[in-house]
């Protein structure tokens, strides 16, 4: 955790360098033949983006003229490139102990890691900086495209890009995930995050409807993290990454832990998906594997059906190295996978247990229940979606359904190896219905002293520590009677809360798929000239249903507080959670910009419409739902001083 290479994912975005590079840090070795040790497999970060800041350049042509003469605009912004294109590389197949050729569609930028190029670079920035990206699509010509209907996937090598999570403008170049980019054409988008932005682990990934499902499985995503440097005052909150900083006063070690699923299949001369007799995908030593076809790559049970493993920033079966006993950790988790639930779970590992090798399915399932038996470790959640907490949230096991993000202090106890898993869960808490496998993802090395440490009690001491050196006077008792109250976080929150008295409207949708296996949202599937009107400068609540199936809802640019979340007997469950299902524990008043609504349930969410107009989208996070229709337009329109709304340039 103390390489330069880590380091640098602290460094900020302005530094004066060159440029901002981070070297491509080591991934799996690309085995030819032999089979690869375990070792060879490190989850180690994805590179981070090499972008041009203002500030970095040699040379400036703009100037800003004072009384002393002209220096140098500091115009606060970083430029990326990132080209669309299709890459060759290997996954590790645990089920035949050799690695798999695959070519899929990736972001490349300069200094992405060869050996992984489906994991895209990691965009380091801060609040008040403009990002631009380059976005080249680089994929084959597709001569004709059309589909009979727009909610039949199509046009594969069509994209754009979209920021996940990100404060900022859905029209022009900014957010847009209504432009469409087909093969050949470049287009620069700009992302103009304002001062008070949060800062908190985001990320971007491609969003043109009829071809996201297919892109994002093939590993087009990548992390984007907001990094803050605003000390909380009392009159407004401010960064948690000015508390989370150790002795040193160096930030916390982090990891960045992005999760993938990436469905690859190898085909026959018949163009079928080559199967094992237990019906799991298999690839021949010469075969390449691709992400081609929606009939059979996607859909209810395909992933599990498949027998492929969700990937650790690009890596399947990694080992975490650079864990050293009783030290505090922040990992960043990311959720980038398309459809299937993860469920994040540590444990240690039996003592003198022989690392599995050419075990698959049920005889791996069988390993992990008999040898990662050690007490599951407490993960204590400081913020989703990229939004702190007001107060930490303990957790025994960590649900993300796709398109989530969990910031989670964690501290291994003693030396040794841990089981990093993703646990069997309830069909009730799966997108899938259905009772998922437990699955191994990973090991954790941990070294150090053998002492026994109090996770809960380590916050609490290095945290109160840190708040002793860095915070204001003015709100240093605030934050240490709140640490010591729960492990509170009120003075670093992001987002005012929303009462009930201050909602003005309520806004109702569900989720369906039909009999004729249709996608809906409010009884229709997506129809690109219709949209939900919404006033700026409205709060309003927000009551969420699903008819069949549970569907990760997300909407773009304003986030959501949870203001409760009725099971079907009518009982709230968004603060003790359910007792087979912990995913709803502890987010009463949490804010979020994506939440899974089960079946039969209804989740009631507050938010306020700040600052942005335009028209923009908010769907199902299963992202082959969203490509088959179960999304829908959201128009924002400027007030018109009656209660009403009128489209922007529209005179009545």
């Amino acid at each position: 955790m103390n390489t330069p290479a880590f380091r640098s994912l602290h460094a900020p975005p302005r530094a004066a360098l060159a440029l901002c590079l981070a070297l491509a840090l080591p991934g799996a070795a690309l085995a030819q033949d032999a089979p690869a040790a375990a070792a060879e497999r490190v989850a180690a970060p994805p590179v981070l983006a090499r972008m041009l800041r203002s500030t970095d350049a040699a040379e400036t042509t703009q100037k800003l003229l004072t009384t002393a003469g002209a220096r140098p605009l500091d115009t606060r912004e970083a430029k990326l490139d990132l080209v669309v294109g299709v890459t060759t590389s290997k996954i590790w197949n645990p089920a035949t102990s050799r690695y798999d050729t695959v070519e899929l569609r990736s972001y490349q930028s300069p200094g992405t890691n060869p050996a992984i190029p489906f994991v895209a670079p990691t965009v380091v920035t801060a609040p008040g900086e403009t990002v631009r990206i380059a976005l080249k699509n680089d994929l084959k010509p597709e001569p004709d495209c059309a589909q009979p209907s727009i909610n039949t996937p199509h046009c594969f090598n069509s994209t754009n890009l979209h920021s996940h999570g990100l404060w900022v403008s859905p029209t022009g170049n900014s957010d847009n995930v209504l432009l469409t980019l087909r093969p050949g054409v470049s287009f620069e988008y700009e992302y103009n995050l304002p001062a008070d932005h949060p800062s908190g682990t985001f990320w971007y990934h491609p969003h043109l409807h009829g071809s996201t499902a297919l892109q994002v499985s093939s590993g087009m995503a990548g992390a984007l993290i907001v990094r803050g440097e605003r000390l909380p005052s009392p009159l407004r909150n401010g960064d948690l990454d000015t508390l989370l900083r150790e002795a040193s006063n160096q930030p916390i070690p982090e990891r960045l832990v992005m999760f993938q699923q990436v469905a690859y299949a190898c085909r026959d001369g018949a163009g079928n998906i080559k199967t094992a007799p237990d019906g799991r995908w298999i690839c021949d030593p010469k075969d390449v594997g691709r992400i081609d076809n929606y009939a059979d790559q996607f859909g209810f049970g395909t992933w599990k059906k498949s027998g492929r493993y969700t990937s650790v920033n690009g890596v399947v079966l990694p080992t975490f190295t650079g864990l050293q006993a009783g030290r505090l950790e922040r990992w960043r988790l990311l959720h980038a996978g398309v459809r299937d639930t993860v469920n994040l779970q540590l444990r240690e590992l039996r003592s003198r247990s022989a690392v599995p090798a050419g075990l698959a399915g049920k005889a791996l399932e069988t390993w992990v229940e008999k040898n990662c038996t050690g007490p599951v470790l407490s993960q204590f959640e400081v913020a989703s979606d990229g939004l702190t907490h007001g107060r930490m949230i303990e957790k025994r096991e960590n649900v993300l359904q796709p398109g989530y993000r969990s910031d989670v202090l964690v501290a291994f106890p003693k030396p040794g190896r841990y089981c990093v898993i993703d646990a069997a869960a309830p069909a009730s808490a799966s997108v899938t219905q259905a009772a998922e496998d437990r699955q191994l993802l990973g090991f954790a090395e941990v070294t150090g002293l053998g002492e026994q440490i109090d996770t809960r009690a380590l916050i609490l001491r290095q945290l109160s520590a840190s708040a002793e050196r860095n915070m204001p006077a003015d709100v240093l008792a605030r934050v240490l009677a709140d640490l010591r109250d729960g492990l509170k976080l009120s003075a670093f929150a992001p987002h005012r809360d929303i009462a009930e008295k201050d909602v003005v409207g309520t806004q109702k949708l569900e989720f369906n798929i039909t009999k004729a296996d249709e996608y809906q949202i409010d009884g229709k599937s997506y129809a690109p000239n219709q949209a939900r009107d919404l006033v700026l400068g409205r709060t309003e609540e927000w009551h969420l249903t699903s008819l069949v199936g549970g569907h990760p809802f997300h909407i773009h640019v304003n986030p959501f507080q949870v203001a409760a979340i009725y099971d079907p007997s009518g009982k709230d469950v968004s603060e003790t959670g359910e007792k087979d299902d912990p995913q709803y524990a502890g987010l009463r008043n949490t804010w979020k910009d994506t939440l899974f609504v089960k079946q039969g349930y209804r989740v009631v969410v507050r938010t306020r419409y700040e600052r942005y107009i335009g028209e923009y989208v908010l769907h199902c996070h299963i992202l082959d739902h969203e490509d088959r229709g179960m999304m829908q337009n959201v128009r924002m329109l400027v007030p018109d001083g009656k209660g009403g709304g009128i489209l922007p340039g529209h005179q009545h």
